[in-house]
């Protein structure tokens, strides 16, 4: 993602500062993430993407790459942050998928969530629990989930997840934009 938030906000004609201040971050904590030296939260990426008006794929591959069928296997996930990240992991599924409305990822929450904070961002999400237990936090309630459970929500809702089993939970993360959502979800039923 690093060079590639670069490559697209100078094929944008675009200043640090310009992007920085659309994405709503720091010109300095853009510019540690356009260096390497920093990892930007799903939330924050989401930020990104908006502001450099690009789906949220492209900031982890270049649109050649994009296909309409694309296969993921279980080793072939794309790790988007570091394995020793104290915060949540998050592994890219079907990062080479064109023109798709919901982003897929595999999030790996940490135990200790008082360092992480509460995120949120346009769009909606979709979890669901693989391996471990996990729980959902907002700030005034929580929801556990086990193995099978799924939550489905409004992402502008603050929320942050933390893992309860004694390894990371495994969940599934899809995230969907407000370009997706409409006011009748299901618009295509009979």
């Amino acid at each position: 993602m690093i060079n590639r938030v670069r490559q697209l906000r100078k094929e944008r004609l675009m200043t640090l500062e310009a992007l920085a201040e659309r994405a709503g971050v720091t010109k300095s904590y853009l510019s540690k993430v356009e260096r390497g030296q920093s990892t930007p939260s799903i939330a924050v990426s989401v930020a990104l993407a908006r502001a450099l008006d690009v789906h949220l794929d492209r900031l982890f591959v270049d649109s050649e790459q994009l296909s309409d069928v694309t296969v993921t296997r279980a080793g072939e996930r794309h790790p988007l942050t570091p394995d020793q990240e104290t915060g949540s992991r998050y592994e890219g599924i079907a990062l080479q998928a064109g023109a798709k409305r919901m982003t897929p990822f595999m999030l790996y929450p940490p135990h200790d969530a008082r360092r992480v904070p509460f995120r949120d961002h346009h769009g909606e999400e979709f979890l669901f629990v693989h391996e471990g237990r996990a729980e959902l936090l907002f700030p005034s309630y929580s929801v556990e989930l086990a193995p099978g459970d799924s939550v489905y929500f409004r992402a502008t809702t603050p929320h942050k997840v933390r893992s309860l089993s004694s390894t990371r939970a495994s969940v599934l993360l899809l995230i969907c934009g407000d370009e997706a959502a409409s006011d009748n979800p299901h618009a295509d039923l009979p």
